[in-house]
Order: C-alpha cells, then structure tokens, then sequence
C-alpha cells in the first residue's frame, strides 16, 4: 500500500547547483536524496520540496515528500538515510503524512534567513556560510527601510530577470532585522517567494544600511517595478530555507530554527489565516 512520508532535510548548498535535479554530471541536493532515498525503499523515489533553493543556496529545515509502500519508523529514515547520504546533506525530522499532504502547495508560509558577517578582515570557517562584508552597516537604518517591504505588493523590482513566476504579487508576513554580534540576520516570512527575491531585498538594504542611498530608497525601489532600479543581487552564501509553516491537521515535524551557529532568538508568534 503506498503512503506519504515528510522528511526534514538540512543542506549545504556550496557544492550544489541548487535543490533541483538537473542534467547528468549537475550536483544537486534532489539528485542525491532520492538516490539515497532509492536504496533504503529499494525502487525509485521522486521528492518534492517545499521550496526549491538555487545554487549555492542552504537550509537548515527544508521539507519534502515522497511516496512509497515501504514501512519505516522515524529513525530507520533519518539514519538509514543518511548513511548514503554525502556529509554536506543531512535528513533530520520523519514521519508519515496524510496522503492529501503536498509539501508545496500545502505550505501556508516560507520562511529564510540571511546572514551577514559584518568584520573588518572576511572569515574563513563559514566562508560559504555567510555573506561577508566590511563595512560598517546601519541595522536601524536597514530596519526602517524594510517595513515597506511588508504586506502584499508587486515586487517586480526584487524578481530575477529570468523568474518564471506567473505573476510578482507576493505577501510579506513578516521582515525582522536583527544584530547577533559579528551577524545582521534579514528574517523573512511570506506566502512564497519570487526568484532571487530574498538576495535583491538584502542587496538594497545592504547599500541602505552602507550609508550609500537613503532609507526611502527601499519605497523607490519597490514602487518603480523596474529590475534594473534595485541595485545588485546579494551573493547566495548567506541565505538560508530554515522553516515551512503548514496548518496543524498535518502534523510536520517542527525544528528548532536555523542555522545552527546563529545565536538563540526569541521567535514571533504567527497568525495563520484558516
């Protein structure tokens, strides 16, 4: 009999192109988990994530599904796993699932981190873990400018270029910015989000909080619906999936927030619309 299982993955993406399985020879994080997935069910296994990361890109909680009519409790699947599973890919959460679960489209909200290693000299134990810079940024700054960002706008001016979203309308839940120490943690919830969205929001607010366009320029940017009017594109080391929100019928496994290294943090609580 088939059944639906969720799994809890936690990646490093430096050496991959990107969550999604690509042509023969492109590491991706799919391509290696349902391999590993293939040897523990013993047939081919097809997963689907919550929300697909691209290259370079990690995640700390990111959720899939897959089917099969392999029985299996919740350690059998994150250690048999993982045991075939490279050291930079880990499955951390299991369970069996309602089959009308979908890890997508049941999804009420996605959840990303972005974390910015503000120092004078670049580190080098999270190298690809953090995106660096050395100059002195303003988190006040950078807080004020992002509230524009919130509620449900046309964020034409924060998609790639080549995004192949049907339509640039998105809703901003929630859009904190904090200072850990050394780390400026972008915090950002919505229903989904566009291509390079998260990497052109921190781009701007990075410029902002430089000093080098002033704390309006988030409205300017965001209301000329215009790509070419948002600046560069942050580098993707710093970017993180770290939560899938889902309504509570489902039961998915809840981690504790990442990633690791950062500092704890109180969590806001959300509101989720039935």
């Amino acid at each position: 009999m088939t059944k639906k299982v969720v799994l809890v993955v936690e990646y490093n993406g430096s050496a991959y192109k990107g969550w999604q399985a690509q042509k023969t020879g492109v590491p991706s994080v799919q391509e290696n988990l349902e391999k590993a997935l293939a040897v523990i069910t013993n047939h081919p296994v097809k997963v689907i994530c919550a929300g697909r990361t691209d290259s370079g890109v990690h995640a700390s909680a990111q959720v899939v599904h897959f089917e099969t009519n392999v029985v299996r409790n919740e350690r059998s699947w994150t250690l048999g796993v993982n045991t075939y599973l490279p050291t930079d890919i880990s499955v951390i959460a299991a369970s069996d699932v309602a089959d009308d679960f979908h890890a997508r489209f049941s999804a009420v909200s996605r959840r990303y981190r972005y974390v910015i290693y503000q120092s004078d000299l670049r580190p080098a134990i999270l190298a690809k873990g953090v995106t660096w810079t050395f100059k002195k940024l303003n988190v006040d700054a950078m807080k004020e400018a992002a509230k524009v960002f919130l509620g449900t706008h046309d964020f034409t001016s924060f998609r790639a270029v080549g995004c192949q979203a049907n339509t640039p309308i998105r809703t901003i839940l929630n859009f904190d910015v904090q200072q850990l120490g050394h780390y400026i943690v972008l915090d950002i919830r919505a229903n989904a989000f566009l291509h390079h969205m998260i990497r052109n929001f921190a781009g701007v607010l990075m410029t902002i909080g430089a000093g080098e366009k002033p704390v309006t320029w988030s409205k300017d940017v965001l209301e000329a619906q215009d790509r070419c009017k948002g600046g560069i594109t942050a580098p993707p080391d710093g970017l993180y999936f770290v939560d899938a929100q889902y309504p509570e019928v489902f039961n998915v496994p809840v981690c504790k927030l990442g990633p690791h290294f950062l500092p704890y943090v109180d969590e806001p609580s959300y509101e989720l619309s039935s």
